[in-house]
């Protein structure tokens, strides 16, 4: 197309109208071709310059029309840049605005000989509204500009109407889905619900399978609290034995194996079970430690833990220590005197293992003996501060009923946990009126 001057808006409409029309273009594109257009060249013919109009066709190999719309005003302040028109366009270097439009090529008759397109022909240039027919011709012009405004705005109504249709269909869809996945959530989550409860029971069955059966004994209250690191896990390596022998005596066995979880449970009842065999067959208890370790270190190289070994007369409340390695068991008298059982020795798969001697205290009616594994004490990282803070908790709880006893001085403990362990805490008080 040659380029063709515009002289009024009526005519550049009428023109851009007619260009769409030859080339089949959407309606919907026409109208925010004609829109843009209009916006840039309103500035120029106020200021009573005329503009330019050219176009070229390209049919691209995918049956697309490629089509180039040139306007060439002079650079003029327009009310929107070529990028934020209705369609927006590029401006070249020489000032002009440039669309570069692609759209879908028309179907084709099915009778061959219908004629093609029509060229398209810009109308004759009018002024002031009139044309080659005077002022008929200038009415007829106006007339055709409103009444394909009129299309336009039917079309993009239209459009807007089909969005808005569409809008709703996705805001209906979208309800459907939210209440769907809402359904599922609670069926999850009630699912959720019934794994915690079922996971919870069989944690405390495997529990209630690895403690020891409770032990009733005249003259001795004993109660025991067990928390793993894992709040997930069933049981770790902080493991209690106790029964009673056949003099009468009750042995307790504190075992604290490396790790957490099943792995290090297993291990630890290796060492309860050993330690109960070697009990049982009579072993003095300051043979017992290194005894267990030669027993079990053939068939586990990798086994390693710390154990604390106290037997109690129930009638004379005569006390016998044996240490591996374990934190020393804690003596709070009826009187508010208190002090650590220190013994020195070496644990299952330490070098050598063994007890170095064997303690003897006595506990008096009143007297609690707390034994418990380092998950007590260091879960503020400093043993000493920890040990400290038992000794008051053990005065502060010592006259409680015996089975609450254990549980206050864990939460007393675990006030601040900044290194969470598995944490045993077994407590063993004597009684008054116990006959010789």
């Amino acid at each position: 197309m040659t380029p063709h001057a515009c002289h009024s808006l009526p005519a550049l409409r009428q023109a851009l109208r007619r260009l769409c029309a030859a080339h089949r273009m959407p309606l919907e594109t026409r109208a925010r071709l004609v829109l843009s257009a209009t916006l840039v060249a309103r500035p120029e013919f106020r200021a009573g310059r005329q503009v330019s109009l050219e176009a070229s066709r390209e049919d691209g190999p995918d049956d697309s029309v490629h089509l180039t719309i040139t306007l060439r005003p002079r650079l003029a302040a327009g009310p929107l840049r070529p990028a934020e028109l209705p369609l927006p366009a590029r401006t070249t270097p020489q000032g002009a605005v440039l669309w570069h439009l692609a759209f879908p090529a028309p179907e084709q008759p099915d009778d061959p000989g219908t004629a093609p397109a029509p060229e398209f022909r810009p109308a004759a240039p009018h002024v002031n509204g009139s044309g080659p027919g005077g002022s008929a011709g200038g009415a007829d012009t106006l007339a055709a500009d409103e009444a394909a405004q009129e299309e336009e705005l039917q079309a993009v109504l239209a459009r807007l109407d089909q969005l808005t249709a569409e809008h709703q269909d996705l805001k209906h869809e979208l309800a459907e889905t939210n209440s769907g996945v809402l359904a599922l959530y609670v069926q999850l989550e009630e699912r959720d619900e019934q794994l915690r409860s079922a996971h919870g029971q069989i944690l405390r069955e495997i529990e209630d399978a690895l403690r020891p059966p409770p032990l009733v004994i005249d003259g001795l209250e004993l109660a025991v609290h067990y928390a793993p690191a894992d709040a997930h896990a069933p049981t770790g390596g902080d493991l209690y034995d106790w029964f009673l022998l056949p003099d009468g005596t009750v042995h307790i066995t504190i075992i604290d194996a490396l790790g957490h979880g099943i792995r290090s449970t297993r291990s630890a009842l290796n060492v309860t079970h050993a330690v109960r065999t070697l009990a049982l067959e009579g072993h003095p208890l300051s043979a017992i430690v290194e005894r267990t370790h030669d027993i079990l270190t053939p068939f586990d190289p990798d086994i390693v833990a710390t154990m604390l070994l106290a037997r109690i007369c129930p009638v004379s409340g005569e006390l016998r220590l044996a240490n591996g390695s374990h934190p020393p068991a804690l003596l709070s008298r009826a009187d508010g005197t208190s002090r650590f059982l220190e013994v020195r020795g070496r644990g299952v798969g330490y070098p050598l293992p063994g007890s170095e001697r064997v303690l003897k205290d006595r506990l008096d009616a009143g007297d609690l003996l707390v034994l418990y594994t380092d998950g007590l004490t260091e879960s503020r990282r400093d043993p000493l501060e920890g040990e400290a803070r038992l000794v008051k908790s053990a005065r502060r709880h010592q006259h409680r009923p015996i089975g609450e006893i254990p549980y206050a001085i864990a939460d007393d403990m675990h006030t601040v946990i900044l290194h969470p362990d598995d944490t045993l805490a077994l407590v063993v008080r004597r009684r008054d009126g116990v006959a010789p």
